[in-house]
């Protein structure tokens, strides 16, 4: 649409009038990083802002449906629930590479830091629930941080070779990481590493095969569903879903949390597809068996 100036006498402000554009509705405003006080605080880059001591909302931050309260915790369990926030500690000597790290990071619901140095990260890592490590370090030997890392328990390790030949990763790998990706990688290859090792380190409970709660009654077996006796036919994913919070009904399970363990995938931009599926839930079961808990995710209703 084109714009049209109102003219103004010499010396004043000219305003600039745009039809189409409310005065009531303000832009999306994102959170800014802000420094920390955590283990990466000394490299200038806190945790992601959300459920850690030190995590402060910039201007105008809104929780968005994956907040999740509590403090983050350091080994995912049985019953986590919606109050688990995984941290990645990003070892980078490199500050415009490790603050791009940690924005993406953060932008997929992770709780993020960043520290410089080997000896940073020999102290640090211990706060961290999978540690990123670049092996170009200032100060030690990257292949010798992560070996030292690994000798302290079983603590995942990805680490980040700026050269892709067979010998880096072979030596990356000998070293005790649990994976090795090339610097040069994608952030979408990233954060699909970061999530096989994480599912590698902390398997999913097996939820029990058959749920009976109250008039609804979710065969694990058969993959039947039946509310007051008769059968509801759902989809593969429909049914995935609701037996997903049908095995922990007293817990709410955040956005993210639902997204990792139906479509096994983190990727904020597809979390969307929850909406739809919960829609059609509510549909066949009616409206009080799938519950919103707004800011934070869903949890299983009574009917």
């Amino acid at each position: 649409m084109p714009l049209t100036t109102t003219p103004a006498p010499t010396g004043a402000t000219r305003t600039t009038h745009r039809p189409d554009i409310r005065p009531d509705i303000r832009p999306d405003i994102r959170p800014t990083t802000r420094p920390g006080t955590g283990p990466g605080a000394g490299a200038g880059l806190g945790t992601v802002p959300g459920p850690g001591p030190d995590a402060r909302p910039g201007p105008g931050a809104v929780p968005g449906p994956d907040a999740r309260p509590g403090p983050a915790s350091a080994s995912p369990g049985p019953g986590a629930g919606a109050a688990l926030t995984l941290s990645v500690l990003v070892v980078e000597d490199d500050t415009h590479t490790a603050e791009s790290r940690v924005r993406d990071l953060q932008r997929q619901g992770y709780a993020a830091s960043h520290v410089a140095t080997g000896a940073q990260a020999l102290t640090a890592h211990h706060h961290a629930d999978l540690v990123l490590l670049g092996l170009d370090l200032p100060d030690i030997d990257g292949l010798e941080v992560c070996r030292l890392i690994r000798a302290t328990g079983d603590r995942p390790v990805i680490s980040i070779a700026a050269h892709d030949t067979e010998l880096d990763r072979v030596l990356a790998l000998q070293a005790g990481a649990d994976d090795c990706v090339l610097a040069s990688c994608g952030i979408r290859e990233m954060l699909a590493r970061i999530e096989a090792v994480l599912r590698r380190a902390h398997p999913r409970p097996q939820a029990p095969h058959t749920i009976s709660l109250s008039s609804l009654h979710i065969d694990g077996s058969t993959r039947e569903v039946r509310l007051d006796g008769r059968q509801v036919v759902l989809t593969a994913k429909e049914f995935d879903l609701l037996h997903t919070l049908a095995a922990d009904p007293k817990s709410v399970l955040s956005r993210k949390e639902l997204m990792a363990r139906v479509w096994d995938t983190t990727w904020a931009a597809s979390s969307r597809t929850i909406d739809t599926h919960v829609s059609n839930l509510r549909a066949k079961l009616g409206d009080k068996w799938i519950i919103t808990v707004h800011g934070v995710g869903y949890r299983l209703g009574r009917g």
